[in-house]
Parts: structure tokens; C-alpha cells; sequence
């Protein structure tokens, strides 16, 4: 119920709408015991002796004309709140999972956070728009009927009413399963979108390996879960009409045992037992309507619980309370001794005593082997992860005594995975400034090597490019994401295998585009292959988690034994084909840059 509770806190700033709905309730509901209760003056009046027709005929006109606009405006005025609730709710969630670290998404897949914000989100708007406004609208209309009840005759009502205590137990116990059940099927739910998302995302995998049906099998399999799990939901639900109908049944048949003997002594006349044997009769619709409101809370309840699971995860990465904003980056980035680990704790540590300092308009190129820590080391710069131990300060500040706004304000990145949106792309070029002049846009695409072939486009700047800019080729995403860095204009820069994945002819209008982004910026470049970094400043060689050796190109080259030596060597004997002379060694010249490998 907590959970429940909770819920309903959500519809506090809407309190003025729920009054009117509850005093249109009572309108409904008074209103249907008043149409009860002339059953009483038909049989002892009207029928028998012709009095009061037309003043019965108008009361009945006019109470179910209130009955019906209680009705409409209840339904109406709870439907909206329990709109605005869920829309709250959901537009909360959605920014709570945004805010997070960039661990909790990589320990969930996109399917399961979208069945949290769709699907559980979706299960609370049911109960909140519906569900409640039917317990408050029918439970008052017990009430009435309920004083009409007592009216006629409290021993009668009593002897009717023994039998509902008894029912409160299997109700309560099968609610309870009930919302275990739900839960499950809410769980089987999520694994269907994440397996069907999965799929959807990994088409072309799919395809060229030809496991449609092994991914369909998996769809089945979690398909049939979900069927299951609903089914016994299903069965749950199913089982409670029977047992108010039980209940009711009872109740009427001591009705007509014990009212028959009152008509018999004349304490009862015939009307006053047919109006009280319609008020029980009309209480069977509100019951029957209440024991699927007791089940739609309970399923709703589950989901409930689920959403209020992630809305209570709080990020590891947090702003400190009163963090200054950041000035303007413009000396140097230090890492002073940083550790970082995993939050899990177990984890050995994937950084170990990382120590430099990059100056203003440097260039640092960060190498290692696969799963040496480069791309962990980057992610500590803007916070997506948050240092274990040490720290890292820009001009002197730790990071985490500032905004997170300001610190990312001044980052821009660059990745091997170009994340772009399913809109134009001059919104996409934008992003980091969306009131930026169309004159800025053209500017960017320009220096990036991209205004030609966006021209070229049939709609030019205002194509839209699909989802993650699918109907671009790699290059010209690269370069779109070039283009979106160099309009944000951020001092520091995070390159990350930004020409790994490319061709030659995209690679060397990317490289060009990349030489134009890192003007007057200080960059931290990840590059798999080491002949785009031979202009570094700094390159830091990275193996497990430590920095092993520092130093530029020639110098770590020159080295006897070095890393860097042999991950160079690796990379220049992968690019051979059989039959090739062998390569002759490193030449470097006195200023200290290497001028080129030649074969013998």
C-alpha cells in the first residue's frame, strides 16, 4: 500500500479537480438511492391507488438526469487527473533515468527501461484513471444504498450483511497473490521488449547470420512466459465475480426468508420490501464492480512498485549541494592519483594510480591495448563515472566541487558509435545549441568536411536522417558529429576511435575535418590505429589500468623494449600483404618527427 500511497501523492497539485469529482460523486450516488426508494412509493401509491404519479414521474427524470451528469463529471474530472498524474509521473521517470551514471545503463538494456516508462507507467494509468474513481464512485453508492437499506428495516440490513466479513479474507489473500502475479507477468513483459528490441537493433546481424529463427525462438519462449503469467492473472481476476455473486445470492435468500415473515406481521408493507429487495438487488452492480477494483489495484500496485524501484536508485554521480559553476577552461586538466572501480564492489579496480596533466591547446593521445582502460579514463572527464580515489581538477577545481551542467558545457566528444537522432540534420548539428543561426550551422558542416554532400541531399539541411542517422553512410555521420562538436565550440575535447571504423576515402575527410575541430581545443584523442596520433603533444600508453609510458611518438619509439614500440610494430605488420619486403626500422629525424617507414 505504501506504494499506492505514494501514487496518490502525485495528484496533490490537483486536489481542486478531485473535490469536484468526489462532489459529483455524491451527486451520483444520492441520486441512485433516491431512484431506489421510489420503487416504494410506485407499489404503495401510484400503482394501487393513482396518487402522486406525475410527481413521482419528474422526481425519476430529474434523478437520473443528476445521476448522469454525476457520472459524466466524476468519470470526466478523474480521468483528467489520473492523466496528468501518470504524465507527471511518467515525464519524472524518464528524467530520473537520464540523470544516472552511465553504469546504470550499462547494467540494464534499452528494452527494460522502456517497458519501465511504457508499459508498468501504462499498467498505473489504468488504476489512476479509472480504477479509483470507480472505488470512490461505487463505494459511495453503497453507502446510499446502504442507508436506504437501514431506513426500511436495520434488522433486515443486518441479516443481509452477516455474510460480507466472510468474503474480506479470500479477497484479501487473493489480492495478495494476485500482485506477486502481476509482477511476474510485468517481468516477462520487459524480457519480451528487451528480446524484441534486441532483435530489431541487430537486424542485419541477424539476417547475415541467418538466426531468424533462433531469435524467434527466443521470442516465443519469452512470449509464452508472459502468456502464462497473464493467464494466471486472468484466473485470479476471474474468481472474484463468482464469489460476490455467492455472497449476494445468500443475501437475498435471508432477505426473502426474513422479510416475508414482516410482510406476514404487517411490519413491512409489500412496497417497503420490494423497494429494500431493489437496493440489495443494485448493490450487486457496485460490489461485482469494487472486486475487479480490488484486483486492478493490486496489478497496478506491482507496477507501481517497479517504477518507484528506479525513481529510488539514485545515481552515484552526484552534484554536491551548492556546486559553483565552472569557469571557463583555460590553463590545464590534471589527474592527480585518480583509482576508479566499478560500484558493484567486487570489481578489481580498472584504473591504478593515473597521474597527468594536459595543458591548454595540447593534444594527448591515449593508447593501449583492448581493455587496458582508455575509454574508462576519458568517461572520468565529463563525470560519467565519478573517480574511486584521487581526483581530477580543471585549472585547479575538482570537478566534483562544480555543476555538472557547466563541466559538460565545456567537453565536446567525438565517438566511434555516432549517436545521431531521428530529425533533421541541422537539428542535429545543433544539438549542443539550438538557438544557433542557420549561418553558424553551414559554418560547422563546412569546417567539418559535410555541407557538400548535405547539399546534396534531396531536402539539404532539412532531410531527416532516420533513427540513429541510418540513412547516412558512416563517414558522413562521422562528419555530422563533427560538425555538432565544432558549433558547441567546447574548449576541452574527447575524441574516441573517431576514424576506427572507416574507410580510407571517408577516414581522410574525417582526419581533415578532426585537424579543424582540434584547433585552439585541448583534445584527448583514442586512436586504434597510431599513425593519427604522430602530432600529440603527449601520449600516454595505457596497460592494465596504469599509465606505463608517457611521451611523443619518436621518443616512445626510440625506446628500447617500449609498449608503444611494439604496439606499432603490430599495427604496421597487420597492414602487409605476403610477398612484401620487410620493413625497415623507424627513421627518425633530428627535430625529432618522424618522416615515414620505407621498405627495403
Amino acid at each position: 500500500m505504501n506504494a499506492l500511497l505514494r501514487l496518490l501523492r502525485y495528484a496533490a497539485p490537483y486536489r481542486l479537480r478531485l473535490v469536484w469529482a468526489i462532489v459529483a460523486m455524491l451527486v451520483y450516488a444520492v441520486a441512485s438511492a433516491f431512484l431506489a426508494a421510489q420503487i416504494k412509493e410506485i407499489l404503495d401509491s401510484v400503482l394501487p391507488r393513482r396518487e402522486h404519479v406525475w410527481r413521482v414521474a419528474i422526481a425519476i427524470v430529474c434523478a437520473y438526469l443528476f445521476k448522469g451528469l454525476g457520472g459524466y463529471f466524476s468519470n470526466y474530472l478523474m480521468a483528467d487527473v489520473g492523466q496528468r498524474v501518470v504524465r507527471d509521473l511518467r515525464n519524472r521517470l524518464h528524467a530520473h533515468m537520464l540523470s544516472q551514471s552511465a553504469s546504470f545503463f550499462s547494467r540494464r538494456s534499452t528494452g527494460q527501461l522502456l517497458s519501465r516508462i511504457t508499459n508498468d507507467v501504462g499498467q498505473v494509468q489504468h488504476v489512476v484513471a479509472e480504477t479509483i474513481g470507480d472505488l470512490l464512485q461505487e463505494s459511495l453508492a453503497l453507502v446510499g444504498y446502504g442507508v436506504l437499506l437501514f431506513y426500511y428495516d436495520a434488522r433486515l440490513a443486518l441479516v443481509c450483511m452477516t455474510g460480507a466479513p466472510i468474503i474480506v479474507y479470500p479477497l484479501a489473500k487473493l489480492g495478495r497473490r494476485l500482485r506477486k502475479t502481476t509482477r511476474r507477468s510485468q517481468e516477462a513483459l520487459e524480457q519480451l521488449s528487451h528480446v524484441a528490441g534486441e532483435s530489431f537493433a541487430g537486424h542485419r546481424i541477424v539476417k547475415a547470420f541467418g538466426a531468424e529463427r533462433r531469435e524467434g525462438a527466443k521470442f516465443e519462449a519469452a512470449s509464452s512466459q508472459l502468456y502464462r503469467t497473464n493467464m494466471t492473472v486472468t484466473l485470479i481476476v476471474s474468481v472474484l465475480p463468482p464469489l460476490m455473486e455467492l455472497l449476494g445470492g445468500f443475501a437475498i435468500a435471508g432477505a426473502l426468508y426474513y422479510g416475508s415473515r414482516e410482510i406476514a406481521s404487517g411490519r413491512l408493507t409489500t412496497g417497503e420490501f420490494t423497494a429494500f429487495i431493489a437496493a440489495l438487488l443494485l448493490m450487486y452492480g457496485p460490489v461485482k464492480k469494487l472486486s475487479r477494483v480490488n484486483a486492478s489495484l493490486q496489478q497496478a500496485i506491482a507496477a507501481a512498485e517497479r517504477v518507484f524501484e528506479v525513481l529510488d536508485r539514485h545515481t552515484e554521480v552526484v552534484e554536491k549541494p551548492g556546486a559553483a559553476a565552472l569557469a571557463p577552461f583555460c590553463r590545464a586538466l590534471e589527474f592527480d592519483d585518480v583509482v576508479f572501480a566499478y560500484e558493484d564492489g567486487h570489481s578489481r579496480p580498472i584504473l591504478r594510480g593515473v597521474s597527468f596533466t594536459a595543458q591548454g591547446g595540447e593534444m594527448i593521445a591515449i593508447v593501449g591495448r583492448s581493455g587496458a582502460g582508455k575509454t574508462t579514463l576519458i568517461n572520468l572527464i565529463p563525470r560519467f563515472y565519478d573517480v574511486t580515489g584521487g581526483a581530477i581538477r580543471i585549472d585547479g577545481v575538482d570537478i566534483r566541487d562544480v555543476t555538472l551542467a557547466s563541466l559538460r558545457a565545456q567537453i565536446g566528444i567525438v565517438t566511434q558509435e555516432t549517436v545521431l537522432f531521428d530529425d533533421t540534420i541541422a537539428r542535429n548539428i545543433a544539438y549542443g545549441r539550438p538557438d544557433a543561426p542557420r549561418e553558424a550551422v553551414e559554418a560547422a558542416a563546412r569546417a567539418a568536411h559535410a555541407h557538400d554532400f548535405i547539399q546534396a541531399l534531396p531536402e539539404g539541411y532539412q532531410t531527416t536522417i532516420g533513427e540513429r542517422g541510418q540513412r547516412l553512410s558512416g563517414g558522413q555521420r562521422q562528419r555530422v558529429a563533427i560538425a555538432r562538436a565544432l558549433l558547441k565550440d567546447s574548449p576541452l575535447l574527447i575524441l574516441d576511435e573517431a576514424t576506427s571504423s572507416l574507410d580510407t576515402e571517408s577516414e581522410h575527410l574525417v582526419q581533415e575535418a578532426l585537424v579543424n575541430l582540434m584547433k585552439n581545443r585541448t583534445a584527448f584523442v583514442i586512436a586504434h590505429r597510431l599513425s593519427t596520433i604522430r602530432r600529440a603533444d603527449a601520449i600516454l600508453v595505457v596497460d592494465r589500468g596504469r599509465i606505463v609510458e608517457v611521451g611523443r611518438h619518436d621518443d616512445l619509439l626510440a625506446r628500447s623494449g617500449s609498449l608503444y614500440a611494439r604496439l606499432y610494430e603490430l599495427q604496421l605488420l597487420e597492414g602487409r600483404r605476403p610477398g612484401d619486403k620487410p620493413i625497415a626500422p623507424v627513421a627518425v629525424a633530428h627535430d625529432g618527427r618522424r618522416e615515414r617507414i620505407e621498405s627495403e
